[in-house]
Order: structure tokens, then sequence, then C-alpha cells
């Protein structure tokens, strides 16, 4: 990997190329694939990367984009790729049924941002409208986005919670999710649709994700909360590739594996590593508590070989793109609420 990444096409260039694994698995996958959501934050990036491996594959796939795309732009890079985007209110089920059927879907539409205060529209989001997906795309093979959120909160001197864990939500968001899981795990079992459930922890890009969010609090001297004192993160390009490996993986009833880095990290930890980079000295406030929302991912890395990027290069590469005031998406992950509100 590069010491560091010095503009957004090159960042998109790492996140979207795939690796040999990910080139062989998508030559035997058949069919198409369309992405559900896919101008959100991983989508555009996860779509490029199916796109490039079939291309170096050399068969003869089709790649669909499916969103609102509020940004014209976004969807206009996407089609310079090679990805055919389709603009869609998801909710309508007019629309929804109008979507071309593709042999596999990939799940990303969701809410998290803004539910707090958005209750209805977060369940309608999270837990309806993947049964009108189901309906859709009955004969398909779905790969769906999911949250550690599903969990609660263990002990920060372990490895984080296992797949066979039962879940116990906090807050709507996590609730909705869980519903998310219920709805495609009854409608796998009902019509038999291959599912994966994909409960990932964190994503990190560099223009956004918890490493961000404590990178640009430490450069610009402001508190770190020290209330959710560990986390867990995974390079978005890694994330990508488990999620495409994903639909060789999926069952009836669902597969669910976490998706996350291999270390639980301290944030008091990470900050004070930033503050070695960038020449700043952290200020905390609050106690860390002994429990956090975390993931053991060992499944994943089993399956899929464990991420190609660690925390210390992640942190590397997140110091130096905040030192020189790159873009980044203005969407805080707000990892720190213990109360589920986001």
């Amino acid at each position: 990997m590069s010491e560091s990444i010095h503009t957004v096409e090159q960042l998109e260039s790492l996140l979207s190329t795939p690796t040999e694994d990910v080139i062989d698995g998508l030559r035997r996958l058949e069919g198409d694939i369309l992405f559900l959501g896919v101008g959100g934050k991983m989508g555009p990036s996860l779509a490029r990367m199916a796109k490039r491996a079939f291309e170096v594959a050399r068969v003869k796939r089709q790649v669909f984009g499916v969103s609102r795309f509020s940004s014209a732009d976004a969807a206009t890079k996407l089609e310079a790729d090679g990805i055919k985007t389709i603009i869609c209110d998801l909710l309508d089920e007019e629309q929804l049924n109008r979507l071309p059927e593709a042999p596999n879907v990939v799940f990303l539409a969701g809410m998290k941002f803004g539910s707090n205060g958005n209750e209805p529209l977060t369940w309608a989001m999270n837990s309806y409208l993947p049964a009108l997906v189901c309906r859709k795309f009955r004969r398909s093979r779905i790969v769906a986005l999911s949250t550690g959120n599903v969990y609660g909160m263990v002990p920060t001197s372990g490895k984080g919670s296992k797949e066979s864990d039962a879940p116990a939500p906090v807050g709507e968001y996590a609730m909705s999710c869980l519903g998310r899981e219920r709805i495609f795990e009854y409608f796998s079992r009902e019509l038999e649709i291959p599912v994966a459930l994909i409960r990932l922890n964190y994503a990190c890009d560099l223009r956004y994700g918890v490493l961000v969010d404590l990178a640009q609090r430490v450069w610009t001297n402001e508190l770190v909360d020290l209330s959710m004192g560990h986390f867990n993160t995974i390079w978005q390009a890694d994330a990508n590739i488990m999620t495409l490996l994903s639909f060789l993986h999926a069952t009836c009833p669902p597969r669910v594996l976490n998706v996350t880095g291999q270390k639980v990290l301290s944030v008091r930890e990470v900050c004070e590593r930033f503050g070695r980079l960038m020449n700043r000295d952290p200020k905390f406030s609050g106690d860390s508590v002994s429990t956090a929302f975390l993931s053991d991912a060992q499944q994943a890395f089993e399956l899929f070989r464990p991420p190609r990027v660690d925390a210390e290069e992640l942190i590397h590469w997140v110091a130096d793109w905040i030192m020189h005031d790159r873009p980044t998406l203005g969407k805080p992950t707000h990892f720190e609420s213990r109360d589920g509100k986001f």
C-alpha cells in the first residue's frame, strides 16, 4: 500500500481495486449485480470494485446502481465508470417493481443519521423496505448491509460480539436494523432466498469514519469525549472485498457475518497517536466506560482473509489527509453515542 494518499482520485482507485480473490469470486458468480442505495458512503466504491473485477475477469456482466441520486454528479461519475445508474425512490413500490431483474442484489439502503426525531422513516427504510425488496427480488441472491449496533455493549477487555451472540439493540435505530435482519430472515426462509447479512462496524475511507472524526478533533484542538472509549474500524476497501465475496456464502436461512478490523482500539491511545503525528496535544473529557459496541470478525477473516490495511497504517493515512485539509464528507459517525440516538 501507498505511504500516503494525496488525491480523491487516488483514494477512489484504491477503494475500488479488486483483489485476486474478488476477481476469481465474481468470475464464478453468475449474472449481473444490482446495488440498491448505491449513492451512500460505501456504494460507489463497492459498485466500481465489482465492475472492475468483471472487466479483469473478462466476463460480460452488468453492474446497476440504484439511488434517488440527489446529486446528479454522483450518477455521472458512476456512468463514466461503466455502471448503469437508475433513479428510483425505493419506497415507491411502482418504481421499485420497474427495476430490472438481477441474479445478485446488494442492499445498501437504510437510514441512520437523522433517525432520532424521524423514527417513522427510519423504520420504513430499515424494516419495511426489505420486505418490498425480497418480494421484488425473490429469485435473486441478496447481500444486505446491517450493523454491529444490533448487539448490545460488551466488555472492552474482550474481542467483541460474535455472530452467535443474541442481539440486544439499544435505541430505535438499532432496533430497526434488527428488524431489517428479521425481515430478510423471514423472506429467506419463506421464499428460499439465499441471503448474507453483513454486520459492519465503522468503515473508514479517509473522508469519513471514526478515525476521521477523532483526527479532526485532535487537529482542531477540540475536546474528545471518552465515554465510548473503544471502537472497531476497517479500511473501506477491505469491507468492500468481504461484502462482494459474501455472495459466495449466501444461504437460506441467512448467513450472518461480522465485518470489521482485527483490533479493539482505544480512543485515548488513537488520539495520542494522532497527537504525535500532528504535533498536537489531545484534550479529553469524560471517563472511559468499560463497555462499548464491539464485534469479533474472526469468521469473516477465516472466509476472506484478514484486512490488508491495519489500524496503524490507516491512522497514518487519516492524519496526513486531515493535516493537508483534503476533502471530507462532513458526516460524523456519532460513534460516541451510548443511548443509540443518531
